[in-house]
């Protein structure tokens, strides 16, 4: 296990804490339809962190063509359907751009700041000349609203238990994942950034914010911001 990150429960559980049974349950909610109202019908899409595929599936049945990456076997092959690619985010360069980039489930705010710097460099290195890069950070009040705890409609209840300071600005995160027949558990590192702290950290990777797309400022498109000055000639 990665150090500072657990997982417990039933089935197999990756080096970040994640149980993949657990993955399989989760819903995929509205991310989907985030993603589809963003891109153009039909874009290329590749998906950094797919997990099992809870957005992979969906956004196959919405038309668009998916390369899931993942730095966890076990989680990839859960997923039907699409290219899949095992490894590290941040190392990834597989010498081609897609018309969309996707880095969610908070994985921009990595507790270790070098590797959330690989994770934007990948995403601004594999972003077609007028695509973009959509990324979910977490909300204003993520690491303070505690504890707190949300009862989906299919029946099983999330609990962000508490968000310890480790140093450094980086809190210890504990999950919980409560269902009629299991619970699960994961304790994860997590750095929380402000709004201008998260647009700066995208300057670094040569990108900018082009829209704020959920009110929550949860859902953001960036684009390349060096491919916008040559296409403007400056």
């Amino acid at each position: 296990m990665r150090e500072g990150y657990e997982g417990t429960g039933p089935g197999a559980i990756t080096p970040d804490g994640c149980a993949v049974e657990l993955y399989s349950r989760l819903p995929a909610g509205d991310e989907p339809d985030v993603i589809t109202a963003a891109v153009p019908p039909g874009a290329s899409i590749l998906e950094l962190g797919s997990g099992v595929g809870r957005m992979t599936h969906p956004l196959l049945e919405r038309g668009f063509a998916v390369t899931a990456v993942d730095e966890s076997p076990d989680m990839l092959a859960r997923v039907r359907g699409a290219r899949t690619i095992c490894g590290a985010i941040e190392d990834l360069d597989l010498g081609e751009t897609f018309d969309v980039v996707t880095l969610a489930s908070f994985l921009v705010h990595a507790g270790d700041a070098e590797v959330r710097r690989g994770m934007l460099r990948t995403c601004a290195r594999h972003v077609a000349d007028g695509g973009c890069v959509l990324i979910q950070r977490e909300g204003a009040d993520y690491h303070t609203d505690l504890p707190r705890e949300r009862v989906d409609p299919s029946g099983f209840t999330v609990r962000i238990v508490s968000a310890d300071p480790v140093g450094d600005g980086v809190d210890s995160v504990r999950a919980e994942y409560e269902f009629p027949d299991a619970v699960w558990t994961q304790t994860f590192l997590s750095r929380s950034l402000t709004k201008e702290q998260f647009e700066e950290a995208l300057g670094e990777a040569g990108l900018r914010v082009d829209k704020y797309l959920t009110p929550d400022g949860i859902w953001v498109r960036a684009v390349r911001v060096d491919r916008e000055a040559g296409e403007q000639g400056v």
